[in-house]
């Protein structure tokens, strides 16, 4: 960690020139680099500081996703930027930027042991994850439907992501399978766990095991966030339900509880006025829906539901088609925020 630290230190020093390589669609403003996103889409949304110390507080080269909520430094920037899989490849690719020689060879220092299922477990396994493009994780989704997954940096993959058997799953069912790994956050971006949806190696949906979803870290209070919450935002059960709705409203800001229990339980940003609950069709969802509403209620917040004319709004788009959802969905807006988020 001590090279990162260094060539961190070294890409802040010249994060303009980073910037101008990397992002090329962006543009100078102040102190700043403005561009749509990490994948470097003309835009507004990203912002990375050009001046300012190495390290710490106000330092050069960190950079703020105000879409997602995503933050980090320059060698985070070009991890996700060229889609790179390891540490090890963006410190090579850091090196050859800025026209370092490879490092000597070390003696390998693994990390010390956490606690299973801790946010710091959690962490690990997000940062050793990779971005969904090009993986099973993004033909899973396409195969529900959703093809649109330009504000997806919360989500990512992981190849071969260890499973661990219960009782309910057959004799010889396999350690490891892809995963789709998706950041549990607060308010301010900051990781609290992760949660996986292990994945069929054939590319069949989900994994063939008894538990294809679980959590682990701090998700209570948290959630999987698109977008920065406003005044206004949607809260939802599921992944895929929550895809769904970007699908026709992209801009509108996010959050999958990934429970029913755990969305009950989001913690409502003081910033809004109106909270939009994406109710799901089964009693546990619709209890779910009907706590967090009454706890918006007492916050001083409007909550409305939505209510999907299927199963659930994953159906509805696989099923009905996006303009028949956008049709039904945008009925049940408040006619300002339809205007704004889907015209």
């Amino acid at each position: 960690m001590h090279d990162a630290s260094n060539l961190a230190r070294q890409l802040a020093r010249n994060a303009e020139s980073v910037c101008r390589h990397y992002l090329p669609q962006g543009r100078r403003q102040g102190r700043y680099w403005l561009i749509g996103d990490i994948e470097g889409t003309p835009g507004r949304s990203l912002f990375v500081r050009l001046t300012g110390p190495d390290a710490g507080k106000g330092a050069a080269g960190k950079w703020t996703d105000a879409a997602t909520g995503e933050h980090g430094d320059l060698l985070d920037l070009i991890t996700a930027n060229q889609r790179l899989t390891s540490l090890a490849d963006t410190l090579e690719e850091a090196r050859r930027f800025l026209s370092l020689p490879p490092p000597a060879p070390k003696a390998f220092e693994p990390l010390p042991p956490v606690p299973t299922g801790s946010t710091e477990a959690a962490r690990r396994l997000w940062a050793i994850s990779q971005p969904i493009f090009d993986t099973l994780a993004e033909t899973y989704l396409r195969q529900r439907g959703i093809i649109d997954l330009r504000e997806c940096g919360s989500l990512r993959f992981h190849p071969h992501c260890w499973y661990r058997a219960d009782e309910d799953d057959q004799l010889g069912t396999p350690s490891a399978f892809p995963a789709l790994i998706a950041a549990v956050r607060i308010d301010d971006g900051s990781l609290t766990g992760i949660h996986r949806t292990w994945l069929d190696p054939n590319g069949n949906g989900k994994a063939p095991v008894a538990t294809p979803r679980r959590a682990m870290g701090n998700l209570l209070g948290n959630g999987l966030r698109f977008g920065r919450a406003g005044s206004v935002m949607v809260a939802g059960e599921g992944i895929e339900t929550i895809l769904s709705l970007c699908q026709i409203m992209p801009t509108m800001p996010m959050i999958a509880g990934l429970s029913a229990g755990h969305l009950s339980a989001l913690q409502i940003t003081p910033s809004l006025r109106r909270l939009y609950i994406a109710r799901d069709n089964d009693p546990a969802g619709q209890q779910a829906a009907d706590t967090l509403a009454d706890r918006a209620i007492g916050a001083g917040i409007e909550p409305l539901m939505l209510t999907a004319s299927l199963g659930d709004f994953n159906d509805d788009l696989q099923q009905l088609g996006r303009d028949e959802m956008r049709a039904a969905v945008r009925v049940q807006l408040a006619p300002e925020d339809a205007e704004q988020f889907i015209g």
